[in-house]
This record gives C-alpha cells, sequence and structure tokens, in this order.
C-alpha cells in the first residue's frame, strides 16, 4: 500500500479569527494538502476565501462534510464540536479541536508539542488545542519544571480582546471612538456575551473572562488551572488564576509567580533553562528596559519570556512575564502544529 503524502484537511469556522489564521499557516507552511475544505455555519456558507491562488467557497458544516477527510481543525465554538467532531471521527478523520469541548475528558490528548507531544499518540480520534493563555504559560514553565521541579504556580493574566472574537474586536475600536468623541460607549458583548450585565472594554480592566463558577473562579480561570495540571502530567500541583481582559487587540501577557523544588537558585539558572527551550524566547534585560510586550509579539509564532526575578521573600519563589499572539501560538499555530506531529510521527 502507498503511503500518503498529502492529507485531505478540513477548517471548521473558516470564516472566524481562528479560523482564518489557521488557513493562512497551513498555506505559509507548505502543509502537505490534497485538498482543503472550508465549512462554517450556515449563516457563512457562501463566502469566498482565498488559498493558494485559488477562490474556495465556504460550506455549511454537515457531517457528510467529513467524508474523506483526514484532518479536520475544529474552531467553531464548544457547541459545534460536540455536535459534529464525533461525526468527523465516524468517517475516519482525526480532530483537533480548538474549543474546551474535550479538553477535560480523560481519554482525550490535551496538548502543546513542546511539552506533552507524545500524548499526540494516545488520540481516539479527538485531540484537544488547550486555552490560548495556558499554552503560553506551561510552554514557559515546562524547561523549568524539567530541570527544577515545580510546586506552585500563581498567574494573573492580560488578555488581549480577540480571545472574545472578532466582533468584540470591532466592540473595542467603537467604545473607543466613542469615548474619544465624548459619546456614550455601548456595551453588548463583554465581559460575557450570553451574560445580562456588559461593561465597556476600551480603557477599562474586565476581571471576568467567561462565566462565574460556583467557587468564585471564572471559567476561564478554572480552565487553565485544570489544564495546567493535565499538559503537565502533574495533578498534585498547586495552580490559582485570576484572568482579566485588557483593552488591546491581539496576544496575551500573563504575570506568573512560581516556586520551585530545587534550593539556591538564581535567575540566571532560570535563564539558562529557557534559552534552550523549544519554541520559547527569552527577552530579559532590565538594564536596556528589554522586555516583551502584546505589540512585539504580534504575529509571532513563539511564547516570549522576560522579568524573571527572584522573590524577596520566599527563597524558592521567581516571577515571570509571559508574552504570546492568542491567535498564533495560543489558537492555530498550536493546532497546526499538532497536526505536523500527527503526520510527521504516523499517528494518524
Amino acid at each position: 500500500m502507498t503511503e500518503k503524502t498529502t492529507f485531505n484537511i478540513a477548517v471548521v469556522g473558516a470564516t472566524g479569527a481562528v479560523g482564518q489564521k489557521i488557513i493562512d499557516l497551513l498555506d505559509a507552511k507548505d502543509f502537505p494538502i490534497n485538498e482543503l475544505k472550508l465549512l462554517s455555519s450556515e449563516r457563512s456558507a457562501g463566502k469566498k476565501i482565498n488559498f493558494q491562488n485559488k477562490e474556495l467557497t465556504v460550506e455549511a458544516a454537515t457531517p457528510e462534510s467529513f467524508d474523506g477527510i483526514d484532518i479536520a481543525l475544529f474552531s467553531a465554538g464548544g457547541s459545534v464540536s460536540k455536535k459534529l467532531a464525533p461525526e468527523a471521527v465516524k468517517r475516519g478523520a482525526v480532530v483537533v479541536d480548538n474549543t474546551s469541548a474535550f479538553r477535560m475528558t480523560e481519554d482525550v490528548p490535551l496538548v502543546v508539542p513542546e511539552v506533552n507531544n507524545e500524548d499526540i499518540a494516545k488520540h481516539n480520534g479527538i485531540i484537544a488545542n488547550p486555552n490560548c493563555s495556558t499554552i503560553q504559560m506551561v510552554a514557559a514553565l515546562k524547561p523549568i519544571k524539567d530541570a527544577f521541579g515545580l510546586d506552585r504556580v500563581i498567574v494573573s493574566t492580560y488578555q488581549a480582546v480577540s480571545g472574545a472574537g472578532n466582533e468584540a474586536n470591532k466592540e473595542l475600536e467603537e467604545q473607543s471612538k466613542a469615548k474619544l468623541n465624548g459619546e456614550e460607549m455601548k456595551a453588548e458583548l463583554l465581559p460575557v456575551k450570553g451574560e445580562e450585565k456588559h461593561y465597556p472594554i476600551a480603557f477599562n480592566a474586565l476581571p471576568q473572562i467567561d462565566v462565574f463558577e460556583e467557587n468564585g473562579y471564572t471559567f476561564e480561570e478554572m480552565k487553565m488551572i485544570n489544564e495546567t495540571k493535565k499538559i503537565m502530567h502533574a495533578p498534585e500541583l498547586n495552580v490559582a488564576a485570576t484572568c482579566v481582559r485588557l483593552p488591546f487587540f491581539t496576544s496575551h501577557a500573563e504575570s506568573v509567580y512560581i516556586e520551585v523544588e530545587k534550593d539556591g537558585l538564581e535567575v540566571a539558572d532560570l535563564w539558562e533553562a529557557l534559552k534552550g527551550a523549544d519554541g520559547v524566547v527569552l527577552e530579559d534585560d532590565p538594564a536596556s528596559q528589554t522586555y516583551p510586550t502584546p505589540l512585539s509579539a504580534e504575529n509571532k509564532e513563539e511564547v516570549f519570556v522576560g522579568r524573571v526575578r527572584k522573590d524577596l521573600d520566599q527563597k524558592n519563589g521567581f516571577h515571570l512575564w509571559v508574552v504570546s499572539d492568542n491567535l498564533l501560538k495560543g489558537a492555530a499555530w498550536n493546532s497546526i502544529q499538532i497536526a505536523q506531529s500527527l503526520i510527521q510521527n504516523k499517528w494518524l
């Protein structure tokens, strides 16, 4: 039997912010595509998207859409994934899902390739892409955990509006113009579209991303807590998170406090571990005011780390500043990396 060299790929949610990034990356990375099928909701079906000098028509996603598909990249919301991902698997596709639908399902690998690539081999048809804010944090923490052990993680996030979708970006633009023109700012989407109460994001900070859970944490915060433990195979790891939305378009930033197991470490030891880490770029020189920012990380695939400091009171405590493009490494690029690994390791 002749081994496949090109593959039939479906992108579900092709007209969304992440879907568009996935399409761009499939082109930029010369992904071995035989046929590309672009899928969306009924509302977006019929739109035209250019790919490799061809105009492709977006189709409405149905179970039959996945006939003959090898890899299906989902980024159209959890309800769509729950409905259609199992249908895609039934028809022989491997699903890389970018929603929270299957992340904590026991037999579904939750993967950041730089951290736990080998877990992909255990898939039963579905591989989950972690939450964007989790991805960049665990990529930065993996080399530190491997070298020095890890006891505790406390993270505060500063998350871009694009994490809530294209409509939220437009609302930020409109609110900013209204505020600068002395007009009333209309808020209809944030912090959560389906909630009764909405706040302006322009010139503001919203300490709520997703709905509140009974324990007082938001769903976004619980995702970071639970996903970090699963990805790092560390159920005993102490993790706490506070997730905040800020008024910029792209890239999430995080202030991360960690406590390592090994005694006697200095900042230089962490620098050394981070310098050799796959997918991580160290930008840390206080003397020249060198550190990553959301703008400097935009349209880049890596995770950037700076402001590494030793805690002044806790001998094994350190602080880090972690920044990454939430639409690329936090979503589209991580999905493509998983798909590449499926092919390269013959795990389809």
